[in-house]
């Protein structure tokens, strides 16, 4: 496992990119948390405070999802949700990649979504900017790869917390499926953390499903 000196998370100050930030911090990191909640972020600092470590690791996990159709999506909205789930990603790439080549080497961890490969009857707008990381990951490895820098991407599937003793809508998405249920936010933290560390270090350019299966077997009803 590598050790990291700089790791910036986006939009991590719940769900995914907080389980992203404080797996970082386990492995001696330390963690620069950014997102839209300062009491969130006060906390999620809070619990990894303590930690430290080697090699600079940019996660671009900040986006929006309004979960409209595509009628009902107005230009206001669409202008909102390419502006955090794409441009400021690529804007922010574009500040860190070359640093980070100055610096040596790093790594650029990209997350997409299932959905955007997977049609779902709601949602086109967001699944558009997700298709978009995903190429951006392809072309950032081409790009910055030579130079040092890799560039991955992780495509989580249904990723939800249900409260205690309770059965969590989204629930259903996953019947069939061969995992047969929700993922966790640490799941998808623990690729970040594969695709950050030296056991990685021959990938470039990929899209790690992390999804139960959800978009590479046939679901089956049951």
């Amino acid at each position: 496992m590598a050790s990291y000196r700089t790791n910036r998370v986006t939009g991590a100050t719940s769900n995914i990119g907080r389980a992203i930030a404080e797996a970082f911090a386990a492995e001696g990191a330390h963690v620069a948390v950014s997102g839209r909640s300062p009491e969130r972020g006060r906390e999620v600092v809070e619990g990894i405070r303590a930690r430290g470590g080697l090699a600079d690791v940019l996660v671009n996990n900040a986006g929006i999802y309004p979960g409209d159709t595509t009628a009902a999506t107005d230009e206001k909205t669409f202008d909102e949700v390419y502006a955090v789930n794409v441009k400021a990603p690529f804007f922010l790439t574009a500040a860190v990649a070359p640093a980070m080549v100055d610096a040596g080497g790093g790594t650029i961890i990209n997350l997409g979504s299932w959905i955007a490969r997977l049609g779902i009857p709601v949602g086109a707008l967001y699944s558009s900017t997700k298709g978009a990381m995903e190429t951006l990951t392809r072309a950032w490895a081409a790009e910055f790869g030579p130079h040092g820098v890799r560039v991955n991407a992780i495509s989580p599937g249904v990723v939800q917390t249900a409260a205690p003793g309770e059965v969590h809508p989204a629930e259903v998405m996953m019947k069939g499926t061969p995992a047969g249920r929700m993922g966790t936010p640490e799941a998808v933290a623990d690729a970040a953390v594969y695709l950050a560390g030296d056991e990685s270090s021959f990938v470039h350019g990929i899209v790690l499903d992390v999804d139960g299966g959800r978009t590479a077997a046939a679901v089956i009803a049951g």
